[in-house]
């Protein structure tokens, strides 16, 4: 929903989250703030259809508001369906750090739907879907173009890929 008052009228309604912020206003990030809103974040549609603004990542930070990033495939306007580029572009093009980039596409993607109390995080008792990722660091998940390190695939627990 981008915001000319969309991101305060997500919020009016509680809303789980709110996609495309790239004109998010301080009055709709702080709803989105009051309201427990996830800013769904979606760089590869940003860049495909070459919007020059950009969500206020540093705004989102100051407020507390939970920031997902998506590919938002789709063949008009996000031809993307790599999370890992997704990642990259949330890192350079809107500011995240490599942190929030695993952030947004795990436990806040989760959050955005409604989700965390099952899936997004590792813990007891959540679903054991999730990936192992062949990198010596974190930040080598959204540094790299097109370098899939990916090991093995778990749904359920149980392998499915590797």
């Amino acid at each position: 929903m981008h915001d000319f008052g969309g991101a305060s009228l997500a919020a009016k309604y509680n809303a789980l989250s709110c996609d495309h912020c790239e004109h998010t206003s301080a009055a709709g990030v702080q709803a989105m703030s009051d309201a427990g809103t996830v800013a769904v974040l979606l760089p590869t549609a940003t860049f495909f259809i070459k919007e020059k603004a950009r969500p206020p990542v540093e705004l989102f930070r100051e407020k507390n508001v939970s920031m997902a990033l998506a590919t938002n495939c789709n063949p008009g306007s996000s031809p993307c369906s790599s999370i890992l580029l997704c990642m990259n572009m949330g890192c350079t093009l809107m500011g995240l750090t490599p942190e929030e980039a695993l952030y947004g596409v795990t436990r806040n993607a989760a959050k955005a739907i409604g989700k965390l109390s099952e899936r997004g995080t590792i813990e007891v008792g959540k679903v054991g879907d999730f990936c192992v990722w062949g990198c010596k660091d974190l930040v080598e998940l959204s540094y790299y173009l097109g370098l899939n390190q990916l090991v093995k695939v778990f749904k359920r627990g149980v392998v499915v890929r590797g």
